[in-house]
């Protein structure tokens, strides 16, 4: 994650990698859990995968306190959507929302970058949302400073006629290989599923096996 202190005369940034993958039965997302200011390792364990609706998460990287604000905001508004419609959110919709707020805010802009992923009734999606608003669909994908050597990784492995499980591996090497390349991501792999049947943040030992 990049944390910018806009009143300092230096500022304070940190780097990460996300992941967004699209397969047959649902979405995989998945993130490092290092933060870091400058040269110094300012956390070994941050979420960076938030789930912010039924079946539908958000990764996030850049400035920490946006992050966690659009995180909220996200939640609340998504609550609010179901009780005004009596229904929940497409992952699609939970995207153009998250782009409108986003880009409300050009001029004074919230520095990050973010992935909303999920299972809904018209399918499986990732989508892929940048500072001023600006959506793309997307198959798979990767964010953050370590998101160029996790390319390298996707490109090669992913397959979308692949089941989770299958490109969860994927998923895991394309971070282990930024980890190892990337100084500003670190420490262990965060992995998180979203299909029919919700969101499921994969435990340590689980992760050990995907290995």
């Amino acid at each position: 994650m990049e944390n910018i202190n806009m009143h300092s005369d230096v500022a304070k940034k940190t780097g990460t990698t996300t992941v967004g993958l699209v397969c047959k039965d649902g979405v995989v997302l998945g993130s490092d859990r290092r933060a870091t200011m400058g040269y110094l390792i300012a956390s070994k364990d941050v979420d960076k995968i938030f789930e912010i609706g039924d079946g539908i998460a958000m990764t996030v990287a850049g400035s920490v306190g946006d992050a966690q604000k659009l995180v909220r905001w996200m939640k609340a508004e998504i609550q609010l959507y179901k009780l005004k419609h009596g229904k929940d959110i497409t992952v699609e919709a939970t995207a153009t929302l998250l782009a409108n707020v986003l880009s409300q805010y050009k001029f004074y802009p919230f520095f990050v970058q973010l992935l909303v992923g999920g299972s809904d009734r018209d399918g499986n999606h990732v989508y892929s949302v940048d500072m001023l608003g600006g959506v793309t669909k997307e198959d798979f994908t990767s964010t953050g400073s370590g998101s160029p050597i996790a390319y390298g990784v996707l490109e090669e492995l992913y397959s979308g006629s692949k089941s989770t499980y299958e490109n969860a591996k994927v998923a895991l090497k394309s971070i282990n290989a930024a980890m190892r390349r990337d100084s500003a991501s670190g420490e262990r792999a965060d992995i998180v599923i979203l299909d029919k049947k919700g969101f499921k943040r994969l435990k340590t030992d689980e992760i050990s096996k995907l290995l």
